[in-house]
C-alpha cells in the first residue's frame, strides 16, 4: 500500500497568540502546521508525560489536520508540550509521539524508536526462552497505536490508531531491514480500531506467509495462526505465567478455562498433571490445541476437551460436583475501557465464584484479567467478593503480570492491562 510520507511541522516566524492569562512554563514556539491547544489546567497530565490527550481537554485546533496527521500540542498560553498523532473520531484526540520540540516526526524518528525497542528486548535476553516475542508495545515503546509481534521468522503488525497507520509502509520497511523476516503480516482488526473509527484490515505487507507456523517457548512448541487466531495469533504476554503453572501442576487434576490453543494445558501436562480438562468455545482453537499436544509428544490420555461456553460448562461441572486441584481462568477482554467496568465485574465475579466452588481444599486458582478498564485494585476486590460468596478463605501466593517483552511505561499505568492472581484455598 502507498502511504503518505509525513513530516513534522516546521517552525515559523510568528508565535501563536496565547488565549489565557495562566502562566506557562513551557517554551513558546511558533509552528508552521496544525496546533492543538489544551484547556487551562488540563496540561498537567501532559507535563507528567502521560501520552494521551482526551477530547474533553481540547480547547481549540488551529489549522485543519487530516486524520492521522502530526500536530503540535500546546498549553493554553501557547507553550509547546509535545508532538502528537491526531485522531479525528476517537475520544483520545491525540497520542504523543515526542516531548522534544526540536524533534521531527519522520522516518528517522521511527527508525530510532524501533531500534530502541529491539535493543531493549535484546538486552533483556528474552530470546533465550522463546522465538515468539512482542517487539513493539505501543505507548510503552514510544510508538502509540503500533503493536509488532514476532513468531519465529514472521512479524505481525497491528495498527490501533490513524496516526500509527499513516506510517505503515515506513515502519514495515524499517522492520524488514532490521529483522529480515520472511513475512510481515498485518492484523489491524483489534477493538481499538473501532474506537478510532477505522475499518478492520489484514493481509500480507511484505514477503509470503509460510504454512504450519509454530513458535517455541521454554522447550514447548505451539502452532500459531497469525491470519485468523486471537490477538495476533497467540498470547505471548502469558509466557512466564504458563511456565509457573507447569511448576505447580505435578499430580494435580487441572481445569483450564478459555484454553484457546492449549498454552496452559501443555505446561500442566509437561509438569506432571494427572488430568487436564480444557474448555473453549472455539472448535478451531481446540483442534489446534490437540495438535499441539501431539506436536510435543505429550500424553493425550491425560486430557479432556470440551467445546462449549465456559460459563455454562462451569455451572455443569458444579452441578456434577466435579473437583479440581488447579484451575486456570484466563477469559478474553471483558472491559476494553473503564466504561465497561461494571458489566465486566459481574462476569469476573461469576466465573471466579464458580471456580472457587470447584476447587478442592488446598487447591490453586490462577485467575486473570486482560481488561485495561479493570485496575489491579478493582480486580482483587472482585475476586475477594467471589471468595466471600463461595464461603472460602483464599490467600494470594503470586501476583502476576505480562512478560518482560510487554513493558509498562512508568507514566502510563493503562499499559499494565494484564493482571493475575494465584490463590490458594484453605
Amino acid at each position: 500500500m502507498n502511504q503518505k510520507r509525513h513530516t513534522s511541522p516546521q517552525r515559523r516566524r510568528e508565535h501563536h497568540k496565547p488565549r489565557s492569562s495562566s502562566v506557562s512554563h513551557a517554551p513558546v514556539i511558533a509552528f508552521d502546521g496544525p496546533c492543538l491547544f489544551v484547556l487551562a489546567g488540563r496540561e498537567k497530565s501532559l507535563q507528567r508525560r502521560h501520552p494521551w490527550v482526551f477530547s474533553g481537554a481540547v480547547d481549540r485546533m488551529e489549522g485543519a489536520p487530516a486524520n492521522g496527521d502530526t500536530v503540535a500540542v500546546c498549553d493554553a498560553a501557547g507553550g509547546f508540550l509535545a508532538w502528537a498523532g491526531y485522531s479525528a473520531q476517537s475520544q483520545i484526540t491525540a497520542k504523543i509521539w515526542s516531548w522534544n520540540a526540536g524533534e521531527k516526526i519522520d522516518a528517522d524518528f521511527f527508525r530510532a524508536r524501533i531500534s530502541q525497542a529491539l535493543a531493549l528486548r535484546h538486552d533483556l535476553k528474552l530470546a533465550r526462552d522463546s522465538n515468539g516475542m512482542r517487539l513493539i508495545h505501543g505507548e510503552s515503546d514510544g510508538l502509540p497505536g503500533l503493536i509488532v509481534d514476532r513468531y519465529d521468522s514472521v512479524l505481525v503488525m497491528q495498527f490501533g490508531s490513524a496516526a500509527a497507520e499513516r506510517w505503515c509502509d515506513v515502519c514495515a520497511d524499517i522492520l524488514q531491514e532490521l529483522c529480515d523476516p520472511v513475512c510481515i503480516y498485518e492484523r489491524s482488526d483489534s477493538d481499538a480500531r473501532a474506537l478510532e473509527g477505522l475499518p478492520e484490515r489484514k493481509g500480507v505487507l511484505r514477503g509470503a506467509l509460510p504454512g504450519n507456523l509454530s513458535v517455541s517457548e521454554h522447550g514447548l512448541r505451539f502452532g500459531v495462526d497469525v491470519a485468523y487466531g486471537q490477538k495476533t495469533g497467540f498470547y505471548l504476554d502469558q509466557r512466564d505465567n504458563r511456565a509457573l503453572t507447569g511448576t505447580l501442576a505435578q499430580d494435580k487434576e487441572v481445569l483450564n478455562c478459555f484454553c484457546y490453543t492449549g498454552g496452559f494445558s501443555l505446561y500442566a501436562l509437561r509438569g506432571g498433571a494427572k488430568l487436564v480438562l480444557s474448555i473453549d468455545a472455539s472448535e478451531d482453537a481446540l483442534q489446534l490445541a490437540q495438535r499441539n499436544v501431539e506436536l510435543n509428544g505429550l500424553d493425550g490420555s491425560r486430557t479432556e476437551w470440551q467445546c462449549v461456553d465456559v460459563f455454562a460448562a462451569l455451572r455443569k461441572l458444579r452441578d456434577q460436583n466435579r473437583k479440581f486441584d488447579l484451575i486456570i481462568l484466563d477469559p478474553p477482554k471483558f472491559a476494553p475501557t473503564a466504561a465497561f467496568a461494571e458489566k465486566a465485574a459481574r462476569g469476573y465475579k461469576d466465573i471466579n465464584l464458580l471456580g472457587f466452588k470447584l476447587l478442592r481444599p488446598g487447591g490453586l486458582l490462577f485467575t486473570y484479567s486482560c481488561s485495561g478498564g479493570i485496575s489491579d485494585d478493582l480486580f482483587q476486590k472482585i475476586i475477594a467478593g467471589a471468595a466471600l460468596d463461595a464461603n472460602v478463605t483464599a490467600h494470594i501466593v503470586h501476583k502476576l503480570h505480562a512478560a518482560a517483552d510487554h513493558p509498562v511505561l512508568l507514566n502510563f499505568p493503562e499499559g499494565a492491562y494484564l493482571k493475575g492472581l494465584v490463590l490458594r484455598v484453605v
